[in-house]
């Protein structure tokens, strides 16, 4: 029997998968716990995708009209309660700010000392805040619509955390809109999800769903949620993204009203929308192998790294001088509106110079000795195929094919994931064969259960809330894609004219 290769993440994903990801982050060097409980470090790895990640959806934002602003990371408590099923939502998760300065106390002890009027929140999120803004801004149907969005840290105190996936403090951006009318808030509530899937597709090639959310899962205060739905490698369904249209319910409580065209006073009516650092957990769950991170191009921190291979002291100088040359090219090229970005290795040659980068997930790793130099080559290691494949390239065809390559696996990730997604996806109409879908069967691995399954709902919460409860498996959104289709509830037995999106969830 053939040993089994070793793969630089222990364990693997089918051994332990929640454990995987957090060794996945580590060997990768993306982010590491704080000393705050529940709170993250993002280390400069990490951080450039996140950097990638806002650069793209910035320039999407800002070309449907979204301009940039930046509102207080304290709330007053007050604003909170104007809005009785957003305070509802959000009580459990909030940080409360109750005093104003620290004093010495007894044993040389700092203490709070001086309380505050009126307690302060941590923004959990801003539609209070920015409310508040708005009802100031808006005084005529001239003004509108107002297209806000923000880049900011949250704070809501998870009892559970995971780094980029739940923790207490995270990255972020939050839109905020304001129409004239329910028609164009609507619009922009579908619009902004647009943009989601698309840079979710496109730019981290993460299959999605849209649909919208459930009444039960749906964003405290809003009218509707809509949503994008990707499935992770454990089969569970991440919740990548969301546009909510908010109606006149904040407007009425942040008193955003305008005189309109006919003269007549009327609220507002607004959306919110975001996405978060959630987005690297779920590219990591989406790409990874048992070998650390795989980054699709789009966004990587680095779309590539030269390894000089020097063996001989003699050597050094000719090989970085062709090592440079190339370096300084590929930095001239332009891929997809940003400049590509290689990194220069010049460390002593090693297996484990190798294996960073491989765990780090950049998508080439391209080799350059005295050989390469003799044939005008280069050669080539894709991270999104099995390690020891490696292939020559002659030099120029290399530099100058340099988007196509990339393209290829950006391409490559993306049906992968799809076929997995497609895979792992059913249409279920007994009850029966639904639970069995989401009932493990191996007991020392509960995490692994069947997929998403395409179920009947007749629309009733209760139905809803037995299922979870039964087997915690939640309705991810109802599809939008989703046609008409007579059936029976996978949970009660009574008529359903519509299929939901049943899943585990983080």
């Amino acid at each position: 029997m053939a040993k089994p290769e070793e793969t630089a993440i222990q364990p693997t994903r089918n051994d332990n998968y929640p454990e995987w990801y957090q060794e996945v982050i580590k060997a990768a060097d993306m982010a590491e716990a704080s000393p705050v409980r529940g709170c993250m470090v993002i280390k400069p790895w990490g951080y450039a995708l996140w950097e990638n990640i806002s650069r793209a959806l910035d320039d999407m934002f800002k070309k449907t009209g979204v301009k940039n602003a930046y509102f207080p990371l304290f709330i007053p408590i007050s604003f909170l309660e104007k809005e009785a099923r957003h305070v509802e939502g959000f009580a459990k998760e909030c940080a409360v700010v109750t005093h104003h300065r620290l004093e010495t106390g007894e044993n040389g002890r700092l203490v709070p000392a001086g309380p505050l009027a009126e307690p302060l929140i941590v923004r959990p999120t801003s539609e209070t805040i920015i409310g508040d803004s708005f009802s100031r801004w808006i005084q005529s149907y001239r003004d509108l619509p107002v297209l806000i969005n923000q880049w900011a840290n949250v704070v809501r105190w998870e009892m559970r955390t995971r780094i980029f996936l739940r923790t207490s403090e995270f990255l972020w951006q939050e839109g905020h809109t304001a129409h004239a009318t329910r028609e164009e808030a609507e619009q922009r509530t579908r619009m902004m999800l647009d943009i989601y899937r698309n840079f979710a597709e496109t730019y981290m090639a993460m299959p999605v769903i849209t649909g919208e959310k459930t009444e039960t899962e749906r964003f405290p205060g809003a009218e509707t949620t809509t949503c994008i739905e990707a499935m992770m490698q454990d089969r569970k369904a991440l919740q990548a993204g969301t546009s909510h249209f908010l109606g006149q319910n904040f407007a009425h409580a942040s008193d955003i009203r305008f005189q309109s065209a006919a003269e007549t006073e009327e609220y507002a009516w607004t959306t919110s929308w975001g996405v978060s650092t959630r987005l690297i957990g779920g590219l990591i769950m989406t790409h990874g192998d048992d070998n650390g991170v795989i980054l699709p191009p789009r966004i990587a921190s680095a779309h590539g790294v030269l390894l000089p291979i020097v063996r001989k002291p003699e050597e050094t100088e000719a090989v970085m001088a062709y090592t440079r040359e190339i370096a300084d090219r590929l930095g001239q090229k332009v891929y997809h509106g940003q400049p590509l970005r290689f990194e220069v290795d010049d460390r002593p040659i090693g297996g484990t110079r190798n294996w960073e980068w491989i765990k780090k997930g950049i998508p080439l790793r391209i080799e350059i000795g005295p050989r390469d130099m003799a044939s005008n080559s280069v050669f080539v290691a894709r991270r999104d195929q099995d390690h020891r494949k490696k292939f020559s390239m002659e030099k120029d065809r290399f530099i100058d094919g340099i988007g196509d390559l990339l393209d290829e696996i950006q391409n490559t990730l993306f049906q992968r994931a799809l076929d997995f997604r497609n895979t792992h996806t059913r249409k279920i109409d007994d009850k029966r064969e639904f639970d069995d879908f989401f009932t493990p069967k191996n007991q020392e691995r509960p995490e692994i259960h069947g997929g998403f399954a395409l179920s009947h709902w007749c629309g009733n919460a209760d139905c809803e809330a037995q299922i979870k409860e039964r087997l915690t498996v939640t309705i991810r959104c109802i599809p939008f894609d989703a046609k008409p289709e007579p059936g029976i509830c996978v949970a009660c037995g009574n008529k359903s004219s519509r299929r939901a999106v049943f899943a585990k969830a983080y």
